[in-house]
């Protein structure tokens, strides 16, 4: 069938190997990074944070950035998700290296989400 939607792909579902390595931009049109990877919660199932991927060059030496999920919109016309972030607010935000991986437990969590001004969920 011509009309057959991929199976990692639907009309409202994206499979996460789809999201990984999609550009994240500012309202700005600034690039931001991309998304490293999606942490999702064991037992609800809802995505808590994309990771995004920033500084460094091809992934070498760069960081990466819980941002909450809700935070981010996606945008057809760009490909990409959209967050209303700034290059400095992004720059001055909970991060770790690839390596160093915190534990992402509640007050990891809160810090996260304290630090984009908003409450954390209670999952």
């Amino acid at each position: 069938m011509a009309d057959t939607i991929e199976r990692n792909e639907t009309d409202r579902l994206i499979a996460s190997d789809k999201v990984e390595g999609t550009t994240v931009y500012n309202p700005q049109d600034e690039r931001l990074g991309t998304i490293r990877n999606v942490m999702i919660d064991k037992r609800s199932g809802k995505s808590e944070y994309a990771v995004l991927e920033f500084g460094g060059l091809f992934g070498l030496g760069s960081d990466h950035y819980p941002i909450p999920w809700e935070m981010l919109t996606y945008d057809t016309d760009k490909g990409g998700y959209v967050v209303n972030l700034t290059k400095d607010q992004v720059e001055g935000a909970p991060r770790y290296r690839g390596e160093e991986a915190p534990d992402y437990n509640h007050a990891y969590g809160r810090t996260v989400y304290e630090y984009y001004g908003l409450g954390y969920p209670m999952l």
